[in-house]
């Protein structure tokens, strides 16, 4: 199976390309940057074909699989092009700078029978399973989410200072690391889960977009869930600070950390189980998991239709962010 990275500077490639490569029968078909300098030293150091339009590149080489990053400005052109070539791909979260435009292509997808994956990668692990299990149960009543990322020099030093700008990146860690989280909330708590209340931030580094982030979801009744994230922690690539905590009749369940997971009864006693608690983990299952269903013809565990409903919850916080505060990334009209 022959697979090809397009938008290949995103600091992401790493979480695809090295379990790609350890996959037996799996090889590299190409690379693309819009970048021409990226692309031709990623293609020298990889050993593949390399080429800045990744429209020539896949008309070239015809991979059996795209792994679609780069710029979120440029993802739903990305997801066009491969949709209307037949080529199933796998395009980074968040799919485009708005629901408008995921909605576009989800409905391209849709029409045309493609594979378009979307790596919500909570999807691929214990942890979710687990809080399904117990929402099923009891029912969720009240979640916390604390999901705070590196500094925002990262993206420069990863070269991706697009990242910085609300233009090409539509935003920052609300649409950047949020959409996992929201995407959580809704599969608890259903279509009835929406933003009630949000307030956004640039204080630490001044930045055109958010470094820290809080919003509020509710859902009919008084359930309620935070989802807390920023570019705040003073940490390498891939550490947090986060904390999770969901309540429910049943159980207080707790990740104080990126391998644990605590679960407590009313009485306080307690159980603990060793899981993985962060995304960065489950790219290496998702990526298996994608070239597995691509084969034996099975659609994909999250597709584009799939992140429709997080990107509207996006958006809306974005706007009642603008609305309720001095700050937004966003106007208060979009």
């Amino acid at each position: 199976m022959r697979i090809a990275f397009i938008g290949a500077s995103h600091w992401h490639l790493p979480l695809y390309l090295d379990p790609a490569l350890e996959i037996p029968g799996v090889g590299l078909a190409g690379v693309s940057d819009p970048d021409p300098g990226a692309a031709a030293a990623l293609g020298a150091r990889l050993g593949c074909p390399a080429d800045p339009d990744f429209r020539a590149l896949c008309r070239r080489t015809r991979p059996d699989f795209v792994v679609a990053l780069g710029r979120h400005a440029d993802m739903a052109e990305e997801a066009e092009f491969l949709i209307a070539e037949g080529i199933p791909f796998a395009l980074e979260k968040p799919c485009g700078l708005d629901a408008a435009q995921v909605e576009r292509i989800a409905r391209l997808a849709e029409a045309r029978g493609a594979f378009a994956a979307v790596p919500l990668v909570f999807r691929n692990g214990d942890f979710l399973a687990l809080l399904r299990e117990e929402a099923a149960a009891e029912g969720a009543q009240c979640m916390t989410f604390r999901f705070i990322a590196g500094f925002p020099a990262r993206y420069r030093q990863a070269g991706c200072d697009w990242m910085l700008d609300p233009g090409p990146a539509g935003g920052g860690c609300t649409i950047n690391l949020a959409v996992h989280f929201l995407d959580i909330c809704r599969l608890l708590w259903g279509p009835e889960a929406r933003p009630i209340a949000a307030a956004m931030s640039n204080a630490a580094w001044g930045h055109p977009i958010e470094d820290y982030s809080a919003v509020t979801l509710g859902r009919t009744g008084s359930e309620l869930c935070l989802v807390e994230t920023g570019y705040l922690y003073p940490g390498p690539t891939s550490t947090f600070d986060m904390h999770f905590a969901i309540r429910t009749p049943r159980r207080y369940i707790v990740a104080p950390d990126p391998g644990t997971v605590v679960l407590l009864d009313p009485s306080g006693r307690r159980e603990v189980r060793r899981m993985h608690t962060t995304n960065v983990a489950h790219y290496r299952t998702f990526l298996r998991d994608v070239l597995a269903r691509v084969r034996r013809g099975a659609a994909p565990l999250a597709g584009l239709g799939d992140m429709v409903p997080v990107m509207r919850m996006v958006d809306a916080a974005y706007a009642l962010a603008a609305r309720s505060g001095p700050f937004s990334p966003r106007p208060a009209a979009r």
